[in-house]
């Protein structure tokens, strides 16, 4: 799978993991510089609190664009240290 925002390639692995259909790559498959720590914050009752991230490329951001859950609950563990995208980040079958 890619990521893609603003016509970069920002993220590619052939191991992601899908919940609720996004695509949660390992951190370490996110280009270097591309992510930003974020202040947002957003709860889900079965899966913990998210932390977001503003993804740059180009020069262009878009704010909160991926996010993560640094401490998921124990049944979503897997998705632990991968991050997933939305908000005009395109994530297609490479």
């Amino acid at each position: 799978m890619r990521a893609i925002f603003n016509g970069v390639t920002i993220a590619r692995s052939d191991d992601t993991i899908v919940v609720e259909g996004n695509h949660y790559f390992p951190l370490d498959s996110v280009e270097s510089g591309v992510l930003r720590r974020s202040r947002m914050r957003s709860v889900c009752p079965w899966k913990g609190l998210a932390s977001y991230y503003d993804v740059t490329a180009d020069g262009v951001r878009s704010a909160n664009a991926a996010w993560t859950y640094r401490h998921p609950h124990p049944w979503v563990r897997r998705i632990k240290d991968r991050v997933a995208f939305w908000n005009g980040v395109e994530v297609v079958d490479d």
